[in-house]
């Protein structure tokens, strides 16, 4: 969630991404959002996020966000 208390999910992301694990630029992160606009999508990539839902989150959609995500980290 992007706006969690304490650390956002901005913060959460960029931390996540310089940790010193091979798997920290490899690792899908999709965000939850109620507020979807451009420059939220923007800063949402530019914080190192693969995607994002908006709320309410649909079990199917956050499925596919999940499976688009693997893809993209994994180069298919």
């Amino acid at each position: 969630d992007i706006q969690m208390p304490v650390m956002d999910g901005y913060q959460a992301t960029k931390a996540i991404r310089a940790l010193n694990r091979d798997d920290a630029l490899t690792l899908p992160i999709v965000a939850m959002t109620a507020n979807a606009f451009e420059d939220v999508r923007e800063r949402i990539f530019d914080a190192g996020m693969d995607g994002y839902l908006g709320k309410p989150v649909e079990p199917d959609k956050l499925a596919c966000a999940v499976i688009a995500a693997v893809k993209t980290r994994k180069g298919d």
